[in-house]
Parts: structure tokens; C-alpha cells; sequence
């Protein structure tokens, strides 16, 4: 997964409260 793909998923689940657990 690219820095930049990541950074979009991390923003993304952010919103719902966990941005490290899409992995």
C-alpha cells in the first residue's frame, strides 16, 4: 500500500473513530 493510498484510508476511517484498524 502506497503512503498515498494510506493517507486516504487514514483520513477516511478517521472519520469513524479508527484510522489504523482499515489494515
Amino acid at each position: 500500500m502506497s503512503s498515498k493510498t494510506r493517507y486516504l484510508f487514514t483520513s477516511e476511517s478517521v472519520t469513524e473513530g479508527h484510522p489504523d484498524k482499515i489494515a
